[in-house]
């Protein structure tokens, strides 16, 4: 059982990792929290693909691949920056610890990555444009990452330095050898708001008729989400490293990925694109069913 308080609101959460057992086999809170997200992200994304010329089927046949992949992509991106967890003592692979994520180890980067090859792949195969598909799977990404924080929350983790602010966040954590309390930035709450007004903008963006292109919400999003991350990242205490440089990896993937969508982003709409050439215009005009 797990103490979290939030002294400057007067708040106290008294939190157990482990929702339920089925046997000797734990069933964690963090994983509940992630399917659902995942559900509600794709549930939300079918809702909406008929905006984007889509059908709701091309977003369950994006989901049947995306899951594991993301599952796999997250973790491989985990153990690349990480490896000193994943080697034997003889600096060989330990396979085992490699493949027991049951004790946590993904990144949500490397699930992004291999989340957004599956979608180019899935797209190329149901002939689709890819940039009509990464926008309508935008809205999936935001919602499963506003979830997936809490389930950081639960296993009291993703937390950032020490702090003073009202909203500081207290756990209990043992520092050389002596059990302590730590009063430190909830960044995982920081990452789910910013995430929260990120999905926001992005559905004012839809339903105000401001895309303009095919694509623009996947900028937009990689934009948003990249110069966040790459702020809170700098707060928090556990980040994964590039190898042996002391940068930040996600702080350094945020800023660039920021720099380069954005980049992106008014190079098109410097160009004045004509919304007539959406995916979604064309299949309205041709009468090709979108149900």
């Amino acid at each position: 059982m797990n103490t979290v308080t939030f002294p400057g609101l007067g708040l106290t959460f008294h939190l157990d990792p482990v929702a339920f057992s089925l046997g000797d086999f734990d069933i964690y809170w963090y994983g509940i929290i992630i399917a659902f997200g995942f559900v509600l992200g794709g549930g939300f994304c079918c809702l909406q693909a008929k905006k984007f010329g889509l059908k709701p089927d091309d977003i369950l046949d994006l989901l049947l691949f995306a899951a594991p992949g993301g599952i796999l992509g997250a973790r491989l991106y985990y153990i690349v920056f990480n490896p000193s967890l994943y080697r034997n003592a003889d600096g060989s692979w330990n396979l085992k610890a490699c493949l027991n994520v049951h004790n946590g180890g993904l990144a949500i980067y490397g699930g992004i990555l291999f989340g957004v090859l599956i979608a180019w792949l899935v797209a190329r195969h149901k002939k689709i444009p890819f940039p009509a598909l990464a926008d309508a799977c935008v809205f999936g990404l935001l919602i499963g990452q506003i979830a997936g924080r809490w389930g950081n929350f639960v296993n009291r983790e993703a937390y950032g330095r020490e702090t003073g602010l009202p909203w500081r966040m207290g756990i209990q954590e043992t520092v050389n050898g002596v059990e302590q309390t730590l009063e430190v930035h909830p960044t995982f709450l920081y990452e789910s708001l910013w995430n929260l007004v990120g999905f926001c903008l992005l559905l004012v963006i839809l339903y105000k008729g401001l895309r303009r292109f095919d694509g623009q919400l996947f900028l937009l999003y990689v934009a948003w989400y990249g110069f966040g991350r790459g702020l809170i990242e700098g707060l928090r205490t556990d980040s994964l490293y590039f190898f042996s440089t002391g940068i930040r990896t996600s702080q350094m993937v945020g800023f660039v990925s920021f720099a380069v969508a954005a980049g992106l982003l008014l190079w098109k709409l410097s160009r004045k694109p004509d919304p007539k050439d959406l995916y979604v215009y064309q299949v309205n005009q041709t009468g090709k069913e979108t149900t």
